[in-house]
């Protein structure tokens, strides 16, 4: 693997020991229902006002609702950073880690941890932020600091580790009126239509001590960027990413979000590579975490297979086979033999999205009830190539598999904040 092929990311954007001096370690990845149920995409042509669900932004008056808020070039980044502001968040966690002494005795002690997010969707129940996963991944506990300088506790409602992908959930009960006519949701732009060359802002919370502002330009496109998992392309910037920085909004001269802040590069040869997960690549996954339906653990859904070593992209790239999970094998009766899926399969798709990792397959099937029927791509050996198959799985019970004895299931609950999304309820085998 040459530098010719892949970027390699050596510093991340998100901040840990800003609070109570502790730190994570370790390397973290790359690191529709909005108001009144208008969907994500739709932001790209209306920005929908708080306002209509009986709160309203202090800052604009009625002729103002419904309406983009386009900052010309020349009105500066100044304008455009006042109308962005309050749709971003910042985003403290903690959490729990295990330690090994001098004389390998393990213990735990508590670590925090700083980022960033962006306000993208409310529904009857709950204002919906997205960020990036390595921000929240493993978090006891979230909470988010509004525009206002308020805190409230938040959830987190699904994840995506391959694209580094998440969404936190905070109950609209809980948020004051006062905070409410100070946010609102970002206006979400088009990052297929960015072009090389023209400015970029990067807004977060800079090494967990508040708000900042850095501007540049894009400097490349669909870059091809290797994490520790997965390969993911992506923005490329020179406006600063700092630590704390992650899940953070990168945003055009008009103020709309093209990209989600997610790591920097960094080498003493190299000064002035941000990056920045495409908005474009970023929307679909956000809308099928916020659309997922609330999992009980009745309901929780079950695969049925015992899968074999992750193929990461430098195997998968000098053995000429597929990123993805290979099935060490499909067990007998279960939905994934049912549906046709055999020992030696590599899965890389599970209803229509990317699998390259466990963890990715696993927080996929989080999302799903027993009884839904779903897609999973499968790549199978035959002849010396591989062929892609879809199969239709329907699937089960964990429950059920359980009672059967045939099975046990992983604990990945990750919520833990009182917000009963049923994450981590569904398991392979």
């Amino acid at each position: 693997m040459t530098k010719k092929n892949f970027l390699k990311i050596t510093t991340y954007a998100a901040v840990f020991g800003i609070i109570g001096g502790m730190s994570f370690e370790g390397v973290t990845y790359l690191s529709d229902k909005l108001i009144n149920g208008t969907s994500i995409e739709d932001t790209v042509e209306a920005e929908q006002d708080i306002e209509e669900s009986g709160t309203g932004d202090a800052n604009n008056n009625s002729t103002a609702e419904n309406k983009v808020t386009t900052v010309s070039s020349s009105s500066g980044v100044s304008d455009v950073v006042e109308d962005v502001l309050p749709s971003l968040v910042a985003i403290d966690v903690t959490a729990t880690q295990t330690k090994m002494d001098f004389f390998g005795r393990t213990y735990e002690q508590n670590a925090s941890g700083s980022g960033s997010g962006i306000i993208v969707g409310k529904d009857d129940d709950y204002l919906y932020i997205a960020t990036n996963n390595h921000v929240v991944a493993d978090a006891d506990k979230v909470s988010v600091k509004f525009y206002d300088d308020k805190i409230y506790d938040a959830a987190v409602k699904g994840t995506d580790s391959t694209a580094d992908i998440a969404v936190a959930a905070v109950k609209l009960k809980d948020i004051a009126v006062e905070t409410m006519e100070k946010i609102k949701v970002a206006k979400l732009g088009d990052s297929d239509s960015v072009k090389v060359g023209q400015q970029a802002i990067a807004i977060g919370n800079a090494l967990g001590y508040g708000t900042s502002v850095t501007v540049g330009y894009i400097s490349a496109k669909d870059r091809e960027v290797q994490s520790e998992d997965a390969n993911m392309k992506l923005m490329q910037t020179d406006a600063a990413i700092n630590p704390g920085n992650s899940g953070g909004a990168l945003v055009d001269i008009n103020g709309s979000v093209i990209g989600i802040n997610s790591a920097k590069y960094a080498d003493t040869e190299v000064e002035g590579m941000g990056f920045a997960i495409p908005i474009n690549v970023a929307t679909p996954i956000i809308k099928n975490i916020i659309d997922a339906e609330e999992v009980s653990e009745e309901e929780a859904a079950y695969l049925g297979i015992v899968a074999g070593k992750e193929i990461p992209s430098e195997y998968a790239e000098y053995y000429h086979i597929p990123e993805g999970v290979f099935v060490e094998e499909a067990t007998e009766g279960a939905p994934a033999q049912k549906a046709g899926i055999q020992k030696g399969d590599i899965i890389v798709k599970f209803n229509g999205m990317e699998i390259k990792t466990m963890e990715s397959l696993q927080e996929k099937l989080a999302l799903c009830k027993a009884g839904k029927k779903v897609q999973v791509v499968i790549k199978r050996a035959d002849n010396g190539e591989y062929i892609e198959k879809t199969m239709e799985v329907v699937l089960g019970k964990k429950a059920d598999a359980e009672d059967a004895g045939s099975t046990s299931s992983p604990d990945n609950s990750g919520s833990g904040n009182g917000i009963p999304f049923g994450n981590g309820n569904s398991y392979l085998r």
